[in-house]
């Protein structure tokens, strides 16, 4: 590791100290140093620029950038036009900026629906009400459901997992053929309270399993209480109908039962013995979707070829997701989820295109595609790396960082020395709050960092946080353009330049030793 790769912030602070007049007084003979121009380069990221990217992304004609379809493809393009205006390298497939790769996926249409059928009356004079839950606020489609129509019997079903080697199963006892089953999401037991135990349980944590462990066992529908959020990170299994639930369908469900969902979820984490039950509660869901088992995606690549003949043959990976959930039936804008990361991305991109003071390490910008959809986009490229993984330096993921003032890196602490950049930049210069967290990345990929770290590469996650919000805004329609800060979208792009330019300059970087 270079003990000393931080001499450029050191000029950066002495030239941020001249005076406003010195450049304009400068002798022409003396061209301009290449500290000079990266600090200019830097001053180039403007704030209302990068905001204007947001706007772009969220954008009707985008249409919720869900991977696969023709919305988000026109926006790849739009990322791609810039990234060949400034200069920089496609580093796709076949000379493009384009890397494709399978990715099935499914549009939801207005005209969903959740309805609770209440009884009222005796004998002839019985009849019933029927409740209909609101969308977004108390339900949202399932982001892979069939389309149609299913009126049953809801029963609980737990973390509805079916795990003999570990002497679980949610569905012993109960009959769910022809019923809608209610579960929660996770697992019963925590990744941080026991490792290894968590890993046992961690193949029953993923949303595909739910689902097909339900069609399994013959249920027709669910109702999964998970928000309720949009979510197109789900298997598809035909005429099975499905949406996302909160606290008001789930307390109908146990009301008069004589059991409470809080304390129900609490003693099957404690005991982790199911407690799955009827509920006697009739339901009726219905979804309007169109599935595309054909569906292709892409990530978009491109590539600042390093200056150094030895060192140029390594890369830092800047990445993050351009795509999003498209509509669930309204428009899910995905503005601080994931577009500002995508405009702090291009505000870099620019800067390091029309800075003339090169790194010598290659920097590689990696738009991902379907992260909202199982992280297919990044898997992919850890699968088919443009460069090979162990030259791979490191891989700096951006997530959420629009809204707040606060910046935030997860897995800093795995990493010290790369952590060390991080912190330096800020503290010479961007003067923010910087948290810095372990993460033991072994639950279910939720971050395109994700497959990186898992294939031995060293990985954290940037962000911002410390906006207030007064309602819940992930994976829904809140997520729009009112949360973005353009100014912390400024010093995101702003601190990366000078992480990624004192990286690219050092003579060594070896993340991999430090790796805690």
């Amino acid at each position: 590791m270079n003990k000393r790769p931080f001499t450029l912030i050191a000029v950066l602070i002495f030239a941020v100290g001249l005076p406003a007049a010195w450049a304009q007084v400068r002798p022409q003979a003396q061209p301009p140093t290449a500290e000079q121009q990266i600090l200019e380069a830097m001053h180039g990221i403007d704030s209302q620029k990068l905001f204007g990217y947001v706007q772009e992304l969220v954008s009707e004609k985008y249409g919720g950038r869900l991977t696969g379809t023709a919305e988000y493809n026109l926006c790849a393009e739009w990322v791609a036009s810039l990234l060949k205006k400034w200069g920089i390298e496609p580093a796709g497939d076949k000379g493009t900026y384009f890397q494709s790769f399978p990715n099935p996926y499914t549009l939801v249409f207005e005209g969903g629906a959740v309805s609770l059928h209440i009884p009222v009356g005796v004998g002839p004079a019985q009849g019933e009400i029927i409740k209909h839950y609101r969308y977004e606020d108390e339900f949202i489609p399932g982001g892979t459901s069939a389309s149609g129509e299913v009126t049953a019997e809801v029963v609980y079903v737990g973390y509805g997992i079916s795990a003999p080697e570990l002497g679980y199963d949610d569905y012993r006892g109960v009959d769910v053929k022809g019923k809608i089953v209610l579960m929660e999401r996770e697992v019963p037991v925590e990744p941080g309270s026991d490792a290894e135990r968590f890993k046992k349980w961690r193949p029953y944590s993923f949303h595909q399993y739910k689902l097909e462990n339900a069609a399994a066992h013959g249920a027709k529908g669910m109702i999964y209480n998970y928000g309720p959020i949009g979510n197109p990170n789900n298997s598809y299994r035909a005429g099975f109908i499905y949406s996302h639930v909160g606290d008001a369908v789930t307390k109908d469900m146990f009301a008069g039962t004589g059991r409470k969902h809080p304390e129900t979820v609490a003693a099957i984490t404690k005991t982790l013995k199911p407690r799955s039950f009827a509920t006697g509660k009739i339901l009726t869901l219905k979804n309007l979707t169109e599935h595309h088992p054909e569906g292709i995606g892409v990530n978009v690549l491109g590539l600042i070829r390093g200056s150094d003949p030895a060192l140029k043959d390594e890369v830092i990976i800047i990445g993050g997701h351009l795509d999003h959930l498209g509509r669930m039936w309204e428009l899910m804008p995905g503005a601080n989820d994931n577009a500002a990361a995508v405009a702090a991305m291009l505000g870099l991109a620019e800067a390091m295109s029309r800075c003339p003071a090169k790194p010598k390490r290659s920097v590689l910008f990696a738009f991902f595609g379907a992260e909202e959809q199982a992280v297919r986009g990044s898997q992919y490229y850890t699968e088919h790396p443009v460069f090979p993984l162990d030259k791979t330096a490191a891989m700096i993921n951006l997530e959420a960082n629009g809204s707040g003032d606060k910046f935030n890196l997860l897995a800093g602490k795995n990493f010290p020395e790369l952590l060390r950049y991080f912190e330096a930049a800020n503290d010479t210069y961007i003067h923010r709050s910087l948290s810095s967290f372990p993460f033991a990345n072994i639950a279910r990929p939720r971050q395109d960092v994700t497959w990186f770290l898992w294939e031995g590469v060293p990985g954290v996650t940037f962000g911002a946080h410390g906006f207030p919000s007064p309602l819940p805004t992930y994976h829904n329609t809140r997520d729009n353009l009112s949360l973005i800060t353009p100014e912390i979208l400024e010093d995101t792009s702003r601190l990366l330049f000078l992480v990624v330019e004192n990286m690219g300059r050092a003579e060594t970087l070896d993340f991999r030793s430090g790796n805690k």
